[in-house]
C-alpha cells in the first residue's frame, strides 16, 4: 500500500510540473503567430550581420568553410540570446510584472516553469534558426555535409539542454539582482560571442583559453556541429565524441546546480523580503 501511495504521489507530482511547463511553453508558442512581422525582422536583421563577417572572411580570401562556421555561429547565437534574454532574466520580469509570487506559491517546482520558458522559446528560436540558416545557405551558396547524423542529434541536444540547464542556473541570481540583471545580460553578450568563436573557430583563442571557454556550452556544442556539418576537423578544438562526453557532464552540472540556486535563493529573498517590489 505504501508503494501505491508513493507512485501515485509521484505520479501526481510528475503530472502537475508537466502541465505547469505546457501552461508556460504554449504563451510563447501562440506568441509567435500573434505577431508574424517579428518573425521576420527576427530573421532578417541578423542576416545582414551575418553577411559583414562572410563579406570579410571573402575580402580576405580565406577557405569557404570560414564562410559555413559564420551561418553556423549566427543560428547558434539566436539560442544564446534566448537563454540570456528569456530564461536568465525571465524572473526579473516576472518580480517587475507582479506574477513571482504567484509562482512562489504554487505547488509546482521552479525549475518546470523555466522548462516551459525553455521549450516555448526555443520553438520560436528554432524557427528563427533555421530561417537564418536557410537564407545564409541560399544567398551566399554554402553546402552542408551531414558527416554523422547521431552525432548531430546527439551534439545539439546536449548543446541545448546544457545552455538551457545554464540559464536556469543564471535564472537564480536574477531573482535577487533586480534592475542588475538588465545589465549582466548586456555585459555577457558579447564576451561570449568572443569566448564561444560564434563567427571563427575557437581553436585560434589558443588552448588554455579555448579550454577554459568550454563550461559554456555553446562553445563545444558549435566546434562540434562544424566538425559534423562542414567537415571542420582542420580547425577543430576536439574532437567530436569528446566534446559530447563534456557536455554531457555540463549538462547534469548545470542542472543539478540550478535546482540547488533556486531553492537557496528563494529561501534567501524570502528572509530578507526581496521577491517582491516595495514600493516606497
Amino acid at each position: 500500500m505504501k508503494g501505491n501511495h508513493f507512485i501515485n504521489t509521484l505520479g501526481k507530482k510528475l503530472a502537475l510540473n508537466l502541465r505547469a511547463a505546457w501552461a508556460r511553453a504554449y504563451v510563447r508558442i501562440v506568441g509567435v503567430n500573434r505577431e508574424p512581422s517579428w518573425v521576420i525582422f527576427d530573421t532578417l536583421l541578423p542576416v545582414l550581420g551575418l553577411a559583414a563577417y562572410v563579406f570579410y572572411y571573402k575580402a580576405l580570401k580565406a577557405p569557404p568553410a570560414f564562410f559555413g562556421m559564420v551561418i553556423l555561429g549566427g543560428a547558434m547565437t539566436a539560442y544564446w540570446m534566448n537563454v540570456l534574454w528569456s530564461m536568465a532574466s525571465q524572473f526579473y520580469w516576472e518580480k517587475q510584472g507582479g506574477n513571482l509570487q504567484l509562482f512562489l506559491m504554487s505547488p509546482m517546482s521552479r525549475m518546470a516553469i523555466l522548462l516551459g520558458m525553455a521549450l516555448g522559446g526555443g520553438f520560436s528560436t528554432t524557427v528563427r534558426a533555421l530561417a537564418s540558416l536557410f537564407l545564409g545557405t541560399v544567398i551566399f551558396r554554402i553546402s552542408f555535409a551531414i558527416a554523422s547524423a547521431w552525432q548531430l542529434l546527439g551534439i545539439f541536444f546536449l548543446t541545448l539542454v546544457a545552455l538551457y540547464g545554464l540559464g536556469m542556473l543564471f535564472a537564480s541570481g536574477y531573482m535577487l539582482w533586480g534592475r542588475e540583471a538588465w545589465h549582466v545580460s548586456n555585459l555577457l553578450t558579447e564576451p561570449i560571442y568572443l569566448l564561444s568563436g560564434f563567427y571563427f573557430p575557437v581553436r585560434a583563442l589558443g588552448f588554455w583559453v579555448a579550454l577554459a571557454a568550454s563550461a559554456i556550452p555553446a562553445t563545444l556544442g558549435l566546434d562540434g556541429l562544424r566538425q559534423v556539418l562542414l567537415s571542420g576537423k582542420t580547425y577543430a578544438f576536439l574532437s567530436v565524441p569528446v566534446e559530447m562526453e563534456i557536455l554531457a557532464v555540463l549538462c547534469v552540472a548545470f542542472l543539478i546546480l540550478a535546482h540547488y540556486m533556486l531553492l537557496y535563493m528563494e529561501n534567501l529573498g524570502k528572509r530578507e523580503g526581496r521577491l517582491t517590489l516595495r514600493w516606497q
